[in-house]
């Protein structure tokens, strides 16, 4: 783990001040695409180490950072840490509050009960960044674990948002499972790693490995990643495959997917009883 400290002195929750007991951990994710913590956390003129902390963050200068006083009480949000990476593209652990300090992150009664902090996301289809965070959420996290003298396996301990809000306890939000199943992970998976760490095993592992996978399960895999890739610009530029759809040689739908054999055959066959009627 990077631990790095940067407090948003700034926020309207830092100002408040109110005091929390930790009784567990809540993993969040952005929900944008942007890995960069410094899009989330930013120092301030005259704080400590400004200068240290904007070479490593990098400069946000779009001014959309948190650090800072937000006027519509709707908005104002904070959390604990942030998990993404530096100026320098390695990843990192930012402090952005206390640890004993109450933050705004989930609407609910865990603002009051759990530490809570952020994985930066990024377009959600890198499993080398993916990887790298997972594995620094899982050391935060232990870490946190061990300070607080926290079971990650017992009820309600750790939870992301989403788990959370199906007990009533935060707003209805899908991070992280909008993001962890993709790549073969899960909370479950999770909280197994942060307590395997704990009592130093190895974590860090997928939900399956790829050897135990089924089929059906690799196929499915494999076509989520390629219907989340985009056609290459020479497809459009050549004009080409909007001419075979509109000769119905192809429906154009999922341009990217595999083709099967009989999907093949037919469009083969198409082109054939075109030719013959021409």
């Amino acid at each position: 783990m990077n631990l790095l400290k940067c407090l948003l002195i700034n926020n309207d929750c830092y100002k408040s001040g109110a005091t929390l007991k930790p009784r567990g951990v809540m993993v969040h994710s952005t929900g944008a695409n942007n890995p960069n913590i410094r899009r989330y956390v930013q120092p301030v003129g005259g704080q400590e180490n400004y200068s240290e902390l904007i070479s490593l963050l990098g400069k946000n200068t779009n001014g959309n950072h948190w650090n800072k006083h937000i006027e519509d009480p709707n908005k104002r949000k904070c959390v604990h840490a942030f998990i993404g990476k530096l100026s320098d593209g390695s990843i990192a652990t930012v402090q952005t509050l206390p640890w004993d300090m109450q933050a705004w992150h989930c609407a609910g009664r865990c603002n009051s009960t759990h530490i809570a902090f952020e994985i930066c996301e990024d377009s959600l289809d890198d499993p080398v960044y993916f990887r790298a965070v997972y594995k620094e959420a899982v050391e935060f996290t232990a870490y946190l674990c061990k300070l607080y003298g926290l079971d990650p396996l017992a009820d309600g301990v750790v939870l992301c948002h989403k788990e959370g809000a199906r007990r009533g306890w935060a707003s209805n939000h899908s991070d992280v499972e909008n993001w962890f199943p993709r790549m073969g992970y899960s909370m479950d998976g999770f909280r197994q790693d942060v307590a395997d760490l704990l009592n130093d095993k190895t974590v860090n592992r997928p939900e399956k490995e790829d050897e135990d996978m089924t089929g059906e399960e690799i196929y499915k895999k494999l076509t989520e990643y390629l219907l989340s890739q985009k056609p290459p610009a020479w497809v459009a530029e050549q004009g080409e495959y909007a001419e075979a759809v509109r000769e119905g040689i192809t429906d154009g739908s999922d341009p990217t997917r595999l083709t099967t054999r009989y999907e093949s055959a037919i469009m083969n066959l198409r082109v054939l009883k075109k030719a013959r009627s021409e």
